[in-house]
């Protein structure tokens, strides 16, 4: 397929023409793997936000988090403004910065689809807190390399460049929980939060994207 995303300008409504624009691109490509695998898939609603409100997982803006999927209502939440607000300032000319957030949302709702969420909250439910932990980041990485998936198959015409590609591997190397205490550290590390984004950009098809046959090593 080809994606062509229109460019980011300082406005809400310029962030969600580009948001609106990037979903439809991811609509496509995941219905047409999911048809490959003969599973039927719902795309998932979006809200795109400027002012806070709730949703069934709870209200928003949380601190630090610009974006969220609620599987309770099938719907990814992004903030028009928050979104840049948490990225650092990010230039608004980097735009695989925010591709990336958006992908990685939509990668839990096709993990909700998929029945890797069930799964998951499965495993969290029956162990301690190392168990829940690893579960959660085994979730987290999955979802960034189905971002990272995603995004390298429309390589070419999004189009990736070295300096789009290095913006937003920066960018995720910061947004690891290196330095949570080990109860919080549900997301991974930073170079394994940007790691699993490079193992879907680079990969061939969607088994790179195993997180859950990953050693705990790949995964911490």
């Amino acid at each position: 397929m080809s994606c062509r995303l229109p460019p980011i300008q300082p406005s809400a409504q310029s962030m969600r023409g580009f948001m609106d624009t990037l979903s439809d691109c991811l609509d496509s490509a995941w219905t047409k793997q999911f048809t490959k695998a003969g599973i039927a898939f719902d795309k998932p609603d979006r809200v795109f936000w400027v002012e806070p409100g709730r949703s069934p997982c709870g209200s928003y803006p949380a601190p630090g988090a610009s974006a969220f999927y609620c599987p309770a209502n099938n719907t990814m939440y992004v903030g028009l403004r928050h979104v840049v607000e948490t990225s650092g300032g990010e230039p608004l000319s980097h735009y695989a910065v925010y591709a990336r957030v958006i992908a990685h949302e939509y990668g839990h709702h096709v993990q909700d689809r998929a029945g890797i969420l069930l799964y998951g909250d499965g495993q969290m439910e029956s162990g301690d807190t190392a168990t829940r932990t690893e579960a959660s980041r085994r979730i987290e990485l999955q979802a960034q390399c189905f971002a990272g998936a995603f995004l390298g198959s429309e390589r070419t015409t999004l189009p990736m460049t070295r300096e789009q590609y290095t913006a937003m591997i920066n960018d995720v190397l910061g947004r690891g929980d290196d330095r949570q205490p080990p109860d919080k550290r549900d997301h991974g590390s930073g170079r394994h939060y940007a790691g699993w984004v490079i193992t879907g950009f680079n990969g061939r098809d969607l088994t790179v994207c195993n997180t859950w046959i990953a050693s705990p090593s790949k995964v911490s």
